[in-house]
């Protein structure tokens, strides 16, 4: 049985946390969530990470500061861990889901 790798982190711009290592993974570059084999808790709790995360850049002004307050910014690191570990349970040993994000 083949060993698949993700990487997990946030990206502006983009719907899913999740990248393969490998360009070419029949889960899509980036990952479709609709693709992996994880419970549709998981895949709508990622993208909903993803939308909120989008929140967290003042796109009228990129290179100004962050709106998200302290206790957002630590929110959201909590529920992004936490969909994480769900997520690593889900896929089991066949997956190797690498953090990245820098959270």
């Amino acid at each position: 049985m083949a060993h698949h790798y993700l990487r997990f982190f946030f990206e502006y711009g983009v719907d899913t946390p999740l990248w393969p290592e490998d360009m070419d993974s029949p889960y899509g570059y980036p990952t479709d969530l609709d693709r992996l084999p994880v419970s549709e808790a998981i895949r709508a709790e990622l993208a909903r990470l993803s939308e909120w995360y989008q929140s967290s850049l003042d796109w009228k002004d990129p290179a100004g500061p962050s709106p998200w307050s302290d206790e957002e910014r630590e929110l959201f690191k909590g529920r992004a861990y936490a969909a994480l570990d769900a997520l690593r349970g889900e896929l089991g040993a066949g997956w190797t889901v690498r953090d990245e994000s820098l959270l």
